[in-house]
Order: structure tokens, then sequence, then C-alpha cells
């Protein structure tokens, strides 16, 4: 069996290619530019040239594409986006109208003249498909899709997006299903999540699709190594260019947790973080308050925090720290962590891929 497994964060989109009969470290893998890095480039380079432009697709990830388009604006040029395109600088299509982007219908966007047209999309599984057949490698044989994306999710009016963002958070991992309960199944994906949504509609049909929050990926991937898994009492800490979410581990089971905005916190200020949640004193209220996401205190046991396992592409944020970090490797390839959660998930979210991905990898 084959698992295509693709983990897009903001700086880059990082791909596995899975297949239960070879060792794991032999599984062909790339590193590339993420999807929102990409437009942004694009975006710039119509703005240097002085062009309108139309942006039509789907819900993607924003940050620097949205900060380029920004530019542009206040570089005087017209920008117009159909709406799906154009939530994913704000799930309200005012506030987006508000930013100076002229909102259209796909009708009126077929009809537009004299401007340069961009699509959006996350996962884009025909660039994938070109860049892996350049190494006679048919991505078409992969069984299994499996997508991992940062979805803050779609807040009702009035209501803040990091309240909304923790309380689905909270509100899966109380069910009991531990880190799974961040992943989908293309048919069972909750309306609220629009970018999850939108990775479904850009994936090709006729195959089963699997989407995953990014961080909780990056922490399944994690316990994939050894070292991290001998621990029965742990925090995996995902230290991402945007966001940071910690786990705290008991006899496997789910003790706590929080997130936090990466840039808006100080190694001084994680490292007391990651104490306070070994201890289960961290605050729920004095995190947001910071304009962090939130806590969940499910345990409240204290623990000595003797074994911290961090990952990310920010988890140099720890280095030199005295609670003397461990840089997790699942397979040998700390940037391939969220694609190793992916799989790991895949074995319970679609049941049937169970025996050959413990086969592969050993049961769990």
């Amino acid at each position: 069996m084959q698992i295509l497994a693709v983990d897009i964060g903001t700086g880059t989109q990082d791909v596995l290619l899975f297949d239960t009969e070879k060792e794991p470290e032999n599984a062909f893998k790339m590193v590339m530019p993420s999807p929102t890095i990409l437009l942004a480039r694009a975006i710039r380079a119509a703005t240097e040239a002085g062009e309108a432009l139309l942006l039509t697709g789907v819900t993607m990830g924003g940050g620097p594409c949205a900060w380029a388009a920004e530019d542009h604006l206040k570089a005087g040029y017209r920008l117009f986006a159909t709406p799906e395109a154009a939530r994913t600088f704000d799930d309200d299509l005012d506030q987006v109208a508000a930013m100076g982007v002229e909102v259209v219908s796909e009708d009126e966007a077929a009809n537009l003249r004299g401007v340069h047209r961009l699509t959006m999309l996350d996962f884009d599984y025909r660039a994938l498909v070109r860049a892996f057949g350049a190494f006679g490698v048919d991505l078409d044989r992969a069984e299994v899709l499996a997508v991992a994306v940062f979805d803050h999710g779609a807040a009702p009016p009035g209501i803040s997006d990091r309240l909304f963002r923790f309380e689905y958070l909270a509100e899966r991992i109380q069910t009991g299903a531990g880190l799974n309960a961040f992943a989908f199944s293309a048919n069972e994906i909750p309306p609220s999540l629009t970018r999850f949504q939108a990775v479904a509609a850009s994936a090709p049909a006729g195959r089963p699709l699997m989407v995953m929050d990014t961080a909780p990926a990056a922490v399944l991937g994690a316990i994939e190594d050894p070292r991290v898994r001998a621990h029965e009492e742990l925090v995996v800490v995902n230290i991402g260019n945007f966001h940071t979410l910690a786990f705290r581990f008991r006899g496997g089971t789910v003790a706590g947790l929080f997130e936090h905005h990466t840039g808006l916190i100080s190694p001084a200020r994680l490292e007391e973080l990651l104490r306070q949640l070994a201890t289960g004193t961290i605050s729920n209220d004095e995190l947001f308050a910071e304009h962090g996401h939130g806590a969940l205190v499910l345990d409240p046991t204290p623990a000595p925090l003797d074994f911290v396992a961090v990952t990310g592409p920010r988890r140099g944020l720890l280095t030199g720290s005295a609670l003397r970090p461990y840089w997790a490797v699942p397979y040998g390839d700390m940037m391939m962590t969220g694609c190793w959660g992916l799989v790991r998930a895949c074995s319970q979210v679609l049941p049937w891929t169970a025996e050959a991905i413990e086969r592969a990898l050993g049961a769990r």
C-alpha cells in the first residue's frame, strides 16, 4: 500500500510517499516551498508589473500571500477575488472588502478582462504528480491521500477566532480519541473547517482522503521516534512558524495542552508554559489574555518535566534551554514529522489501512 502524505505549513510543504513494502527510511520524500509562499511570489511579480489581479480557486492558508495582497493594494493596483478565494484573507467577506479587495462572483470573474489570473489552493496534486513524475514515480498509484493544514475554523460573527479555535481543540481532545481526533475522512469534515473542506474539494476524485490539523499531526509523528515513545510521562511541543502547540501525555493519554502564537512567546516564556503544563498549573485565562489561543488541563496531577520532545521549523526557540529538549527525528528526518503523523492517523481514521501500516511501522 502507498500513502501520499503532504504536510502543508507556512514555510514549506513536506511530502512523503509511504510504501508499506519498503523500510520507512527508504520512502520517497521532498520539502518544497509552501503554497502560500508560491502565491505570494506570484502576487508580488504582478505588483512589480503593475497588473490588476484576479484570485480564483478555493480557501487556502494565508500569511505570506495575504501580506503580498495587502502590499499589492497599497501600491494602488486593483485586486479582485471570488468568494471562496477571498475567504483566505478573512471568513467575513465584508472585512475582505474593507481591505480593498473587490469580491466578485464566479460569473463576473469569468468575464473580467485585463487582469492577471492566479488560482488559490493548498493541495496542488497535479504539481506533485509532475514533480515525482520527473523521477519516474507515478503518484496515481498511491491508494490513499493524507493532507495536513492548519484550520482556524470559520468562527460565527462576533466570536473570537482564537476562542473558536481553542474550543474546537478542547472539544476534539475530550472525545477520548487522542490526537487522532484531529483527523477526518473527506466525508466527515465539520462544516466549520473551511480550509479542510477546500483541500477535499481540490483533491482528485476516486481515492480515500484524510485531512488533519498540522500541529497534532506533527506531535503524533514525533511519537514515532522510539526515544519519545519510550516515555510514559512527557511533553511534546510543535513550534511552528505561526503557532506553538504542546501536549502533555500520561500513560499515552493526553493530560493537558496549550496553543500560543509563536511570534508572541520568548524562549523564557515558552519554558515557563511548558513547566506549568507539566505541573497542571497552566492558566487558560492568562494565556488567552496574552493573545494565545488557550490552555486545557485534563489531569491536574503534577509531574516532573523530565522529558520534552520538540519538533517544528522554529524548534530552535528552545536551543540551549534548561529543559534539555530532545529533537524528535522519526525515521531520521525531522522535516517529515507531520507526514509520519498523517500516516499513523490513517490507521485509525481509515481502519482498513491499519494492518498494512502496523506491519510496516509496528503497532501503537
